[in-house]
């Protein structure tokens, strides 16, 4: 039966593998559900079917209790949709028990020890056992000092001597090396949690690497991705490309998906987009959300394989779903999304990130009482981000030095620290309802956004759907996100009022302006289930993408930025290559911008190129500056051929879709001059003056180019006429009259009267001795150059 057992993985695997290979090349409406094939049991049960009716954080059965175990997960649109689905998870729950079921008999019979050597060779364990007056259910080391594990063969080992080992020596060595490993490990991945310094978490990678020379898997994990990025270990990408084929080796998904990326890539190997989708396929077989994450923005844009919405739509959604469930009531860490070449473009143009001494600058008016100085240190230490790591010990303080002065909002903030509970402050339904009502009755629509949440789910107080509407629409009236957010569920499951999609559709639209993330999560499930709205792939997978980049990984975002301020390029380069191919659009445009400049990591050939390639995935996601790129690239013949027209083409989907000045520009000399398109001198004028209304920057470059058009065309104009001509065909008795010599020669005697007369004069001032000279007036200045004696 263990045989059988593990045939019969083994053809599903096979099956699964052939599959994933499978979808790359079949149309969208053929592509099967990867969801369906790579999750596990609970996962499949937490995964949202078309008939489900998902709200994260919000989610009730039709009968309007909560399920503890899919709250965040299912309500069914009808009962009958509820029985198919039901039927169809009854019939896999019967297909899995039975594969279960073979499983444990092999477990069963494959658990049956034989004892090795001792006093007796080759009979069974006998479990339990006794062995100084104490019972043994399992193989022991006690009695031993060489650690082996060894079993009876009889109850009573001091009555019969009976005893065998439980392993090899070779067994026993390699399990002694294994727990070796995992202390090693477990003490390295204690100080890099625990500390914060640059030095000690050096230290602890020296644990790491320690373990992962002894074959630990996770530590060999973090290892690898260590020496990819250059994170406390000098980077090293042949090392970390040999540490991810072992792993892979191993069925790893961090290390197959990792080994996909350099193929993607092309680092450390030679580039192959069709081992990179393998690799990225059994990650994803294997559950790895940044390969579903990959391989939904590759079905999304069609790279490397047919574009397909739908496959696109489970692989995002698959994520999306992890990514919501992991969203708390205080949110999480605010993503800063950095585009390097607006830094280099607009040197004063704010980042978000906050410097140093402005920080110091409001720590001590914090320090001073400035209460609004504390609310707003609060909240940066709360969720992070501009420069500030996420410290809930110092928001906690900051926060109730304002509550203590009286600010409704810090007092809102503390109940909803109180309300999720953290390893700083202890969790409290009871505390923070007071912060709550505190606030809510100063007006505060935090406060009555988290007094909502209380009575919605009877933390502290019983459940009261009729108040949290009350509470929820009084944020919601101020603007406030998460009340928009919780009414906007509200009408989505009929808690409380009648379920009406289309307030839930704009109270949902209301808070994703405000850029929750949550909105954004359940809109997608609306356009993805055709809820209220007709139903668009497209437009779901775009609201999903947005709920997926804001996982714990974007946080890299601004790990690569600050290696890159730091001056390390190659680190900077490969870790905004890996967020690239998760489909981020700043860390597309940011790897083109460091190739761009020649990164050393790549090879000098091959730094265009793949900029180009970057600049084209940024600039299809509508990056001005990119499509830009582009349009420079082909004019410049930058890692492709010379090529106007495409140049040309590049630079007008700039100017319509963006009204890029810089494009409109370019477009105006290309028309001057006839590169990529026919030349036309009315045209480009035109264009110059387009750029010129659309930014007040292009003004002086598009009065230069004016002027030089002007007199290009003025010269273009005299060579297209004819003087002689001209003048013989001018009739100056029609023109002047029958006496227009006379005139003339009137005009030219008085013209020489007048210069004579001029000339007169000059000689009449003839400067005199020094002794004799007149004073001048010191008001006028004396002539720069005396006349000619």
């Amino acid at each position: 039966m263990g045989r059988r057992a593990r045939l019969g993985l083994v053809l599903c695997v096979a099956v699964l593998w052939a599959r994933g290979l499978a979808a790359a090349d079949e149309e969208g409406n053929q592509d099967e559900s990867l969801e369906s094939k790579t999750l596990s049991a609970e996962d499949q049960v937490k995964d949202h079917s078309t008939g489900t009716r998902v709200v994260a954080g919000q989610i009730f059965l039709e009968s309007g209790k909560p399920d503890s175990q899919s709250e965040d997960e299912e309500n069914f649109h009808s009962q009958e949709e509820e029985k198919e689905n039901s039927l169809e998870e009854l019939n896999s729950l019967e297909t899995s028990n039975l594969l279960n079921k073979d499983l444990e008999e092999g477990e069963i019979q494959s658990t049956v020890l034989t004892a090795i050597g001792g006093t007796a060779d080759g009979e069974p364990c006998h479990f339990p056992f006794l062995f100084l007056e104490k019972e043994y259910a399992e193989c022991t080391a006690d009695g031993r000092e060489d650690g082996r594990l060894w079993c009876a063969t009889t109850y009573d080992y001091k009555k019969d001597q009976k005893w065998g080992f439980c392993e090899t020596e070779e067994q026993s060595n390699k399990r002694r090396q294994m727990q070796e490993a995992e202390e090693v490990y477990q003490t390295g991945m204690k100080i890099l949690n625990e500390s914060s310094k640059k030095a000690q978490k050096k230290e602890a990678y020296q644990y790491l690497l320690k373990a992962a020379d002894m074959n630990h898997t996770k530590a060999m994990e973090k290892v690898s991705y260590a020496l990819l990025f250059g994170d406390y270990l000098k980077q090293n990408i042949q090392s970390s490309k040999e540490l991810f084929e072992k792993l892979t080796e191993e069925g790893s998904p961090r290390g197959q998906m990792a080994l996909g990326f350099l193929y993607a890539s092309g680092l450390g190997v030679n580039s192959s987009q069709a081992k990179a989708l393998v690799y990225y396929t059994f990650g994803a077989l294997g559950g790895n959300l940044i390969a579903h994450m990959i391989l939904g923005y590759r079905y999304w844009a069609g790279i490397g394989v047919l574009q397909s919405c739908e496959s696109a739509l489970t692989h995002y959604r698959l994520v999306a779903n992890h990514v919501a469930s992991d969203i708390s009531l205080t949110g999480g860490t605010v993503v800063q999304r950095i585009r390097l070449a607006d830094e280099v473009e607009n040197p004063g143009m704010a980042s978000g990130m906050l410097e140093e001494d402005l920080i110091q600058y409001y720590q001590f008016l914090a320090e001073k009482g400035d209460v609004q100085a504390q609310v707003g240190l609060g909240q940066l230490h709360l969720h992070g981000g501009r420069g500030v790591e996420q410290n809930h010990q110092r928001a906690f303080e900051y926060f109730n030095q304002a509550a203590n002065a009286g600010n409704s909002h810090a007092m809102a903030f503390l109940g909803k620290m109180y309300s999720e509970g953290s390893d700083i402050v202890p969790q409290s339904n009871e505390t923070a309802l007071q912060y709550f009502k505190k606030a809510a009755d100063m007006g505060n629509p935090v406060g009555q956004s988290g007094l909502g949440m209380a009575y919605l789910y009877g933390r502290g107080v019983p459940v009261n759907y009729e108040l949290a509407l009350k509470y929820f629409q009084k944020a919601a009236e101020q603007g406030w996100v998460d009340g928009q957010l919780q009414l906007g569920s509200m009408y989505y499951n009929g808690i409380g009022v009648k379920r009406d999609y289309k307030q839930a559709l704009k109270y949902f639209n209301l808070a994703s302006q405000g850029g929750h993330i949550l909105a954004f999560y359940n809109l997608a499930q609306m356009h993805a289930t055709g809820t209220g709205v007709m139903r668009s792939c497209h437009t779901a997978v775009e609201l999903f993408k947005n709920v997926c980049e804001r996982g714990r990984w974007s946080e890299r975002l601004m790990t690569a930025y600050n290696s890159y301020k730091d001056g390390d390029s190659n680190s900077a380069v490969v870790q905004y290559l890996l967020l690239a191919e998760q489909g981020y659009e700043v860390a597309q445009s940011n790897a083109a911008f460091i190739l761009d400049q020649k990164a050393s990591i790549v090879g000098e050939n091959e730094t265009y190129p793949r900029a180009l390639l970057h600049w084209n995935r940024a600039a299809s996601q509508g990056y001005t500056v990119a499509r830009i790129k582009l349009g420079d690239y082909h004019f410049y013949g930058f890692g492709t051929d010379v090529d106007y027209e495409t140049a040309f083409i590049h630079y007008r989907l700039a100017s319509e879709q963006q009204h890029s000045a810089q494009a409109m520009f370019n477009l105006g000399y290309m028309h001057e001059k006839g590169l990529g398109i026919k030349q036309d001198i009315h045209l480009a004028k035109r264009f110059y003056d387009m750029a010129a209304e659309a930014s007040p920057d292009a003004q002086v470059p598009v009065f230069l180019a004016l002027c030089k058009l002007g007199v290009i065309y003025s010269l273009q104009y005299v060579r297209e006429i004819n003087i002689r001509e001209v003048f013989s065909h001018i009739d100056m008795d029609q023109l002047l009259g029958p006496e227009w010599d006379l005139y003339l020669m009137t005009i030219i005697a008085l013209l020489l009267g007048t210069v004579i007369a001029y000339r007169q004069r000059q000689h009449q001032a003839i400067p005199r001795p020094a002794g004799l000279r007149p004073a001048v007036p010191q008001q006028e200045p004396p002539p720069e150059h005396q006349p000619p004696q």
